[in-house]
């Protein structure tokens, strides 16, 4: 096995739109009224809206959105699959491809940091992953205790071992998934995923907002989930024989639902839980985008601020054959 394992084939950097930045910023408003205007069809690239029946806690776009403008890659799998990083960039490059060969404008949006940036290097270290390998860590780790598997993690990669919390075991399990496919510490991988894209975009953008807005609209974005149902979401899905050890419902919005089911958290507490541990996120989402080395960042505010960037972003499409230099948009 090689350390690296292709995700296809160049797309065009002149005609590929991606938008990105942290929940609740406002980027999926921003596509849509782009494709409104532009004729075009959005990838979704978002690692909880890829499983059906995971409707409201994932802030997936509506059934209405989604006749007006095609959506790619929502709704893509089953609660019970895994869809890993590597899967979405082959997908999502065949789908760019498809979208331009329509003669569309490809949007893709998301602020699933590591599912843009195996897109953008066209690579990824240790490629799709290996189903059997990570069947027996699980079991090892059934057998052993999570704790067993985070100690040899430890023993091996430290780095990696001290940036993952003991409990976390998808993420162990990824680890010393790399480790024995790649024969490299997963902590030396990951400083190469951010070398210049392979294959850059005609626009990248990173939408931010002051931090106190940005969390009142998160809290306001949190409530509305609650209200709208998202407890009878969970409930159902469980009726329906969905496990509650699914990593898919370990999802923010769906574990603090699972804990309120339990017993373990009122009502309340677990909304609380879910608005605050989705802040904590929003932050670690602008900390990846911060590494990345093509994106432009720009600050919005208010309510108001759609029609003038889509206005600026048409423009930029308009010269996208020409050299870009780098600049914000104005």
């Amino acid at each position: 096995m090689t350390r690296s394992e292709q995700c296809g084939s160049p797309i065009s950097p002149s005609s590929l739109l991606i938008l990105a930045g942290p929940t609740g910023v406002g980027k999926s408003e921003l596509a849509l009224a782009v494709a409104r205007r532009r004729g075009s069809e959005i990838i979704v690239a978002d690692s909880m809206q890829v499983y059906r029946s995971l409707d409201i806690g994932t802030g997936k776009p509506s059934r209405a959105e989604r006749r007006e403008v095609p959506h790619h890659l929502v709704d893509a799998c089953d609660p019970t699959e895994s869809f890993s990083a590597f899967a979405f960039a082959e997908r999502a490059r065949q789908v760019v491809g498809e979208i331009q060969a329509r003669g569309r404008l490809p949007i893709l949006v998301g602020g699933t940091g590591l599912y843009l940036r195996a897109f953008l290097r066209g690579e990824l270290a240790g490629g799709g992953g290996d189903p059997a390998l990570r069947a027996r860590l699980r079991a090892e780790a059934a057998t052993h205790g999570t704790a067993a598997l985070h100690a040899r993690l430890g023993r091996r990669d430290p780095a990696s071992a001290a940036r993952i919390h003991p409990g976390d075991l998808f993420r162990i399990i990824r680890a010393l998934e790399l480790l024995e496919r790649t024969g490299e510490r997963p902590s030396v991988l990951r400083p190469n995923l951010w070398d210049r894209p392979a294959l850059p975009a005609a626009i990248f953008l990173v939408l931010t907002r002051e931090r106190d807005e940005l969390y009142r609209r998160i809290d306001r974005r949190c409530r509305a989930m609650w209200q709208g149902g998202l407890l009878d979401e969970v409930r159902g899905l469980l009726l329906s024989g969905s496990s509650p050890q699914l990593r898919s419902l370990q999802a923010l919005g769906y574990r603090q639902a699972l804990a309120c089911l339990g017993g373990r958290l009122t009502e309340a507490e677990a909304l609380q839980a879910m608005q605050r541990t989705t802040k904590h996120y929003a932050k670690r989402q602008l900390t990846w985008f911060r590494r990345e080395p093509a994106a432009e960042w720009v600050t919005v505010a208010g309510e108001d601020w759609v029609p003038p960037l889509v206005d600026a972003i048409l423009h930029r499409l308009g010269g996208a054959e020409e050299k870009r230099d780098g600049s914000a948009l104005g």
